[in-house]
């Protein structure tokens, strides 16, 4: 991944229905949801709902497939954990320990991935 397939995906990420539309996918993660699902958990309009899928699928954070006459929609999984490691690519400068202190100094979310800079793992 580079800076400029990043800032797509931070923008497609910017907006609060957006964010909380592709967090709603990762959790029904791999299945997905059809669009008419997604509206009722988000409690959004289907013009409103067709606005911002578009964006995500724009970004590459989405995928969509055609279901007889419904649409279903995936959060795209390798894109999401390419942008986490593009995040995490220089963490600590690739220094373990850092990282582990961050970890129990609790300043990392427990969920955090375990791993600091390029294919190192604490």
């Amino acid at each position: 991944m580079d800076a400029k397939q990043a800032t797509v995906i931070f923008e497609a990420l910017s907006s609060d229905v957006r964010l909380d539309l592709f967090r709603l996918l990762v959790k029904y993660a791999p299945e997905g949801l059809v669009a008419g699902e997604i509206a009722k958990h988000l409690k959004v309009t289907n013009t409103n709902l067709s606005f911002h899928l578009k964006m995500l699928l724009y970004a590459g954070l989405v995928t969509m497939e055609k279901e007889g006459r419904f649409l279903r929609y995936r959060a795209n999984i390798p894109v999401m954990l390419d942008t986490i490691a593009y995040l995490t690519a220089e963490c600590c400068s690739g220094r373990n320990e850092q990282c582990r202190e961050q970890h129990a100094a609790n300043l990392a979310s427990p969920v955090a991935l375990l791993e600091c800079g390029p294919a190192k793992k604490i």
